[in-house]
């Protein structure tokens, strides 16, 4: 079995150079473009990535700018693609190599996962594909990529799957580890694809792969998740002021979605008679309800289903901030669950 990943690490690195997709970050090697990028795309799709990408390093160029920037205007710029902490963290890591190295990145693996936000993962990606480290980078895709060519049925959500998938990897690194890592990942994304529908036809390592060999490519990877999603009712409001601004309040600064606006909300389904009611318990008269629609979001552990009210209002009161259409859009960092109840 090692002896076939061994056999694997060159072809996979030819296929790279030939086939990798032309990415934004990946014009040059500068670890400050492969770290922000490779933070945005946790759980991410590279399709919803590009444009924030692009608007962020315009926003935020170098360690420096990221380490200064306001909260606010940071949170903004990462309005879309979720996990907030992961933009908080990232602030957190530039003050510490500014703080710590003088504003040079660390070019090792050992000192990288040290930084706020960076796991094993990203400090790996980060160590290969900016200083050649060879040390491995192991994501979903690069555990689903193993566990075809081994015909591996452990379950790849079991951290210990994920640890003795790093130890393989690290075992049959070439010297171009950088490029190894990167097409390994680039396999799983673009060929060997999840929800047992792989590209086998297109795949550089067919003839290495015990998956396609004995006809269970769909049957891996295994993913057995411990914990059950909790279902949380929401009744949601979009009160609207006479001026046609928008009511949205401040979370606090601790748990879900921390410090982030949102839209006024109530833990349970409220019925359209009681509507009005919740509304003056909040200061607020109510003219016109209308019921908008019934949307849901999904977190890790968490799915909220939302009932969405539209509510014109006699006038605004000092219980929210109240934000026109063009504020919303260039100053308030609105959490996708509320923004589904704005599309």
């Amino acid at each position: 079995m090692q002896q076939d990943l061994q056999s694997v690490a060159m072809p996979l690195v030819a296929w790279f150079r030939q086939n990798k997709r032309e990415l934004p970050w990946r014009q040059d090697k500068k670890p400050y473009h492969v770290w922000v990028s490779e933070i945005m795309l946790q759980q991410t799709r590279i399709e919803a990535v590009i444009e924030h990408y692009y608007a962020f390093m315009a926003a935020l160029p170098t360690v420096e700018s990221l380490a200064a920037v306001p909260e606010e205007r940071l949170l903004k710029l990462w309005e879309g693609l979720g996990y907030y902490s992961r933009a908080r963290n990232l602030k957190k890591a530039a003050q510490v190599i500014m703080e710590t190295y003088g504003g040079n990145f660390p070019q090792e693996y050992a000192a990288l996962v040290k930084l706020p936000g960076i796991g094993s993962y990203t400090a790996g990606a980060i160590a290969s594909i900016c200083f050649n480290e060879k040390v491995p980078a192991v994501d979903g895709n690069v555990l689903r990529v193993l566990a075809r060519l081994q015909a591996d049925h452990g379950n790849v959500l079991d951290p210990t799957v994920k640890k003795a998938a790093e130890t393989r990897i690290l075992s049959i690194l070439p010297n171009a580890a950088g490029d190894f890592n990167e097409g390994i990942m680039e396999l799983g994304e673009t060929v060997c694809l999840p929800n047992g529908l792989p590209l086998c036809e297109k795949c550089p390592l067919i003839d290495h792969c015990e998956a396609y060999h004995q006809n269970i490519t769909a049957e891996l990877p295994v993913r057995i998740k411990k914990t059950q999603r909790r279902l949380e009712e929401k009744t949601v409001f979009l009160f609207y002021s006479p001026q046609g601004e928008l009511a949205l309040h401040k979370r606090g600064s601790n748990g879900l979605l921390a410090g982030l606006y949102e839209l006024p909300n109530v833990d349970s389904f409220l019925e359209e008679s009681d509507i009005a009611a919740q509304a003056r318990q909040w200061g607020l008269e109510p003219v016109e309800i209308r019921h908008l629609k019934n949307c849901k979001h999904i977190f890790t552990h968490i799915e909220w289903q939302m009932r969405c009210y539209t509510v014109t209002v006699k006038e605004k009161n000092d219980c929210f901030d109240w934000c026109s259409a063009e504020a919303l859009e260039s100053d308030f960092a609105l959490p996708t669950a509320f923004a589904k109840c704005l599309e």
